[in-house]
């Protein structure tokens, strides 16, 4: 059987991490082990997870006590200190979610069959009052959508430890890489950028858990559609391009032209491009508005 890293992040997690942890040991047809790193808690996240699962033979702790601020600086520490040697694939899991049983047989199966390099899925959506939702991020990858979007949750992502080690020394040669916010959207674009092959699944493999402290979370609602408009109108969604465009250099004219401060210059110059920036047609609809109102 395949050997599984799988990679979790934990910041307060007491309250639901028991279940991520359950649904992940129980996994079907693979080997895995469960790397932990623990970002600096109030909770008593550490002496909890550290006396529950310490006797299990494949959950490891990495060494506690820094504070890294932000779920993409704990998961860039995970790729940078767990060694992916004996292992096949490495996922993303964060501390919330539940997971089917079949995840990692089926998103390595679809790797296998498909010959690609790393896998990605849409989610289910589920809130503590029962509601549920699909989220759907299957939508065809476009020529350029990696410097504008990641590949859907990154608690979805599977990928080969060849992408995985690649990752890892991109991460320790350009040190600037771990400003951008979101890990699971610079690895997206890490391997897009370098022709790995990614693909992204319409078939769900986890319940994705809805709440207050979400970092990210589903897109579907009223709160969720003003907290976004504003980081956009803060300028920190075209900062986060920018420094893409910077680590993954393109020949690609307009994109060229994005810095990290309005312009509407090269706002209007990336308009008639918008249907390369993003999948879903939605998404390509409100980017053109932002561009010609200047507010990307």
């Amino acid at each position: 059987m395949n050997k599984v890293a799988v990679l979790l992040a934990v910041y307060n997690g007491r309250t639901w991490v028991d279940e991520q942890l359950e649904s992940i040991l129980a996994q079907v047809e693979v080997n895995l082990d469960v790397f932990v790193s623990i970002d600096l808690s109030t909770d008593g996240s550490w002496d909890y997870l550290t006396e529950k699962y310490s006797s299990y033979k494949n959950v490891y702790f990495l060494p506690y006590g820094d504070k890294y601020g932000s779920a993409g600086k704990n998961f860039y520490r995970l790729v940078l200190d767990v060694n992916f040697d004996d292992y096949n694939y490495i996922s993303f899991a964060d501390q919330d979610d539940i997971w089917y049983a079949n995840k990692l047989q089926h998103a390595i199966e679809t790797i296998e069959n498909k010959n690609v390099d790393a896998y990605s899925s849409n989610v289910l959506a589920f809130w503590d009052d029962g509601r549920t939702c699909l989220i759907d991020k299957a939508q065809p990858q476009t020529a350029f959508d990696y410097y504008f979007e990641a590949a859907g949750p990154g608690c979805t992502y599977v990928f080969a430890k060849k992408l995985g080690t690649a990752f890892r020394e991109f991460l320790l040669s350009n040190k600037s890489a771990q400003d951008v916010t979101l890990h699971d959207w610079l690895i997206y674009a890490f391997a897009r950028a370098n022709n790995y092959k990614w693909y992204i699944d319409a078939v769900p493999g986890m319940r994705y858990r809805q709440h207050s402290s979400n970092q990210v979370g589903a897109n579907i609602s009223y709160k969720m559609w003003v907290k976004r408009i504003k980081l956009v109108n803060s300028g920190w969604y075209r900062k986060e391009v920018f420094k893409l465009v910077k680590l993954f250099e393109t020949r690609f004219y307009p994109l060229r032209g994005i810095t990290n401060q309005r312009n509407f210059k090269n706002s209007i110059m990336l308009i008639p491009f918008v249907f390369k920036f993003r999948r879903r047609l939605r998404d390509k609809i409100v980017l053109g508005v932002l561009l010609m109102l200047n507010l990307f």
